[in-house]
């Protein structure tokens, strides 16, 4: 047992009445006056900010799942064939035993073209309402395309050149034909990689059991990370929802770089100077899984995350949201511990692999 108070901080401020992101960006976090604790956590029906066990993910109507289109695009996913010169897959910068990122700083394209932006991870991209740091892919199919077709990540030139490589593979052939019906097409690729990509969910994390009822899900520590994360460190001002992100843009105060404004973020697709620098709120499941973090890559660690967070981010212009929360050491170990929680449940490949109901 943790020999550490339990109380932190109000109900009345865990549920909105105190907004602690209202103030500048050398705003500190408020006093929280010491009332709320692990009893009453544990007695809450519905967690603040929408946090909430994993639901099914959701399936688009012109891609339903089903195991023949899973299994097409697990391998289309693995096959280097879909790189200009035979040098990566998909999994090369998406591999399954470093939670479908790569571990690198920044990504790394054809003929080792180091990539302005490190490679997101693709657990639980399914749950996204926009897809890449800059949200410029409204799907994952539309995700799935760009890539294949970058001039500096796999570098296919044009489809046609893909389609004919596919095809004349006669494994591919029959396969796309059982998935699809109908001669294999460069939106099928799309898909069928697309329908794989939305089995990389992780459900059943400690904190999924939690959330479903089972109090004894949690240990001590991680439900005094819990309170901190709801609470004085307002991470669920930007990680809400069952996924545990608002999707939406926001700037950290991450320095762009010393030559020029550096990368844009949100900025260059929508135009918008409240864009500025900034990038999607990745998910927190299963964020010990792919380090390193931020869209540059720029932090190894998540104890490195939980301080650059507590000194109020980044010395470049940052949204409001961003402010000193002056934690303690031990609140510190506390919400690094809630964070492990967030794991889901692995296989023996390390990954939990949801397949098609059909």
């Amino acid at each position: 047992m943790i020999a550490r108070p339990r109380s932190f901080l109000s109900l009345a401020f865990i549920l909105g009445v105190a907004a602690a992101t209202s103030g500048s960006q050398e705003q500190s976090a408020p006093a929280m006056p010491p009332a709320f604790t692990i009893e009453v956590l544990d007695s809450m029906s519905q967690l603040p900010g929408g946090l909430a066990a994993l639901p099914e993910p959701p399936e688009p109507r012109g891609n339903p799942q089903t195991q023949v289109k899973i299994d097409l695009g697990r391998l289309l996913f693995q096959d280097r064939r879909l790189s200009r010169d035979y040098s990566i897959s998909c999994a090369t910068c998406h591999a399954p035993d470093k939670g479908f990122s790569d571990g690198r700083r920044k990504a790394v394209g054809i003929g080792q073209q180091i990539l302005p932006r490190r490679s997101p991870s693709l657990l639980n991209a399914a749950y996204n309402q926009l897809q890449f740091w800059d949200g410029r892919a409204h799907s994952l199919e539309e995700q799935v395309r760009g890539p294949i077709l970058s001039a500096n990540e796999m570098g296919i030139p044009d489809q046609k050149t893909l389609l004919d490589r596919l095809r004349s593979v006669p494994e591919y052939r029959r396969r796309f034909q059982q998935a699809f019906g109908h001669e294999m097409t460069f939106e099928d690729v799309a898909r069928a990689i697309a329908a794989f990509e939305r089995t990389l969910v992780t459900p059943d994390s400690a904190f999924d059991r939690y959330a479903l009822g089972d109090k004894t899900a949690l240990s001590v520590q991680q439900k005094l990370g819990l309170i901190l994360f709801i609470g004085k460190a307002a991470c669920t001002e930007c990680h809400n929802g069952p996924n545990f992100t608002d999707n939406k843009f926001h700037s950290l105060g991450l320095l762009p770089g010393e030559s020029g404004e550096g990368d844009l973020g949100r900025f260059a697709i929508t135009k918008n100077p409240a864009d500025r620098h900034a990038f999607k709120t990745p998910s927190l499941r299963a964020v010990t899984l792919s380090s390193p973090y931020m869209h540059d890559g720029s932090i190894a660690t998540l104890p490195e995350v939980i301080d650059f967070y507590d000194q109020g981010g980044g010395g470049g212009t940052k949204c409001k949201l961003v402010f000193k929360l002056q934690l303690t050491a031990s609140e510190k170990e506390d919400l690094l511990a809630f964070l492990e929680a967030l794991g889901g449940r692995a296989l023996a490949d390390g990954i939990h692999q949801q397949g098609g109901r059909r």
